[in-house]
């Protein structure tokens, strides 16, 4: 019977897993356990910043033939950057595995970082942050968090600020390089029809180099502040809301029951509790969801709605009313077993996704050195009880407990 998984160690350290699927297309990613919340002092924005400015040359090849290496066989090259970690993956057919696995090994541990290529993408992160800026839809969670972190490095904003970017040089860059990319701090996921022998080969040829580089990672659980109502007068077209509060993160046992109650309230179905008696039954808001976001050790749960003024102060007590349900009320068996299932259907279609799946995996893999199959992930979603519901909301996301950031339209 074939694993459902491979998991092996790399003499420096790097961890590798390696799921083996029967597709033409295959995709793999390495993880750096650094991102945002590693920043230092004087440092906003320069885990993004590098994650630029790797694609910009290495000791053996220039922007032009990074890009051009995967692209040229219709492959995808790609990065991004979370308050935890950088990412850097790529998405090709399985004859190009050899040629991708290289590509990225060598933007993440020989990229030069050319003083002009800096100079370049210093400007075109200004450009990013400036439309950031344009859209207080997305400005609105920053600046909660902001508030919502306190001084905590989670608080900060992965572009950085114009200021914080232009202040950032070389120095900056090779120096939080030098503290966090390190192979033992790294995982390389894999989803493909690659066989595991020969996929193992190629990580040992191509990621399995030495380095001197030793982490330098120190992470501290931020303190909860107190709780907040800030309503600011803006120029918008509608009032922007959003309320929340600091939850628990990955590493503890209310993850899952906070991840049901967000989709139940506010998920990407069409029918989940918010849509279905604010927007449906009042038209009274085009976009309004609800999330919950673990980091390693702290989590974020809230509520973002757009609306008219002058349905606003409507919409917040309708708001306010179904996190009250939730508090003051099991939920009844039936909806916990339609909530139950809707959340293991969405996770399911996901997986689907050959990306998905990878970036599942290696996210896991980083957090537990460990995935659990989908089976035992999905008895653990049904062992979740009306009593468990209960308790986690009013423990999180009683409507007092939560604090408020509004951008209200000038009138």
């Amino acid at each position: 019977m074939q694993a459902e998984f491979h998991t092996f160690t790399l003499p420096n350290g790097m961890r590798v897993i390696h799921k083996e699927v029967s597709r033409s297309a295959s995709h793999v990613a390495l993880v750096v356990n650094a991102g945002t919340r590693d920043e230092k002092k004087g440092e906003a924005g320069v885990a993004h910043f590098i994650e630029h400015c790797i694609f910009k040359g290495t000791k053996k090849r220039k922007t032009f033939h990074i890009l051009n290496r995967l692209e040229r066989v219709g492959g995808e090259l790609n990065a991004y950057t979370t308050k935890e970690e950088t990412w850097i993956s790529a998405s090709f057919l399985e004859r190009d595995s050899s040629r991708a696995i290289e590509l990225i090994s060598d933007i993440a541990f020989n990229s030069t970082f050319p003083e002009k290529e800096i100079v370049k993408e210093r400007d075109v992160i200004l450009d990013e942050i400036a439309s950031v800026l344009d859209n207080p839809s997305d400005v609105i969670f920053d600046e909660f968090e902001e508030r919502l972190f306190g001084n905590h490095p989670l608080g900060r904003t992965i572009l950085g600020t114009a200021d914080s970017v232009r202040s950032l040089g070389k120095n900056e860059i090779l120096d939080f390089v030098g503290r966090h990319y390190c192979p033992d701090q790294m995982v390389f996921a894999s989803v493909g029809s690659t066989p595991i022998k020969k996929f193992r080969k190629l990580c040992e040829k191509y990621l399995a180099h030495p380095t001197n580089n030793i982490s330098q990672l120190k992470r501290k659980a931020p303190k909860a502040v107190p709780v907040f109502d800030e309503r600011l007068e803006q120029k918008n077209h509608q009032v922007h809301h959003l309320l929340g509060g600091l939850t628990v993160g990955a590493d503890h046992p209310d993850k899952l029951p906070l991840t049901l109650i967000a989709n139940y309230l506010g998920g990407p179905a069409m029918n989940c509790r918010l849509s279905l008696n604010i927007r449906e039954k009042y038209g009274m808001a085009y976009h309004i969801e609800a999330g919950y976001s673990p980091y390693q050790d702290s989590g974020v749960f809230s509520i973002y709605f757009g609306t008219d003024r002058r349905h606003h102060k409507r919409v917040e007590e309708l708001v306010n009313k179904e996190l009250s349900l939730l508090c003051d009320k099991k939920l009844g068996t039936m909806q916990l077993h339609d909530a139950k299932k809707q959340l293991i259907g969405q996770i399911a279609l996901n997986q689907d996704s050959g990306p998905a799946m990878m970036t599942g995996l290696a996210k896991s893999f980083l957090l537990y050195n460990k995935v659990q199959p989908l089976s035992t992930f999905f008895k653990s979603i049904e062992e979740i009880s009306t009593e468990d519901i209960l308790r986690v909301s009013n423990k999180y996301i009683s409507p007092e407990l939560l604090s408020r950031l509004v951008y209200l339209d000038k009138l």
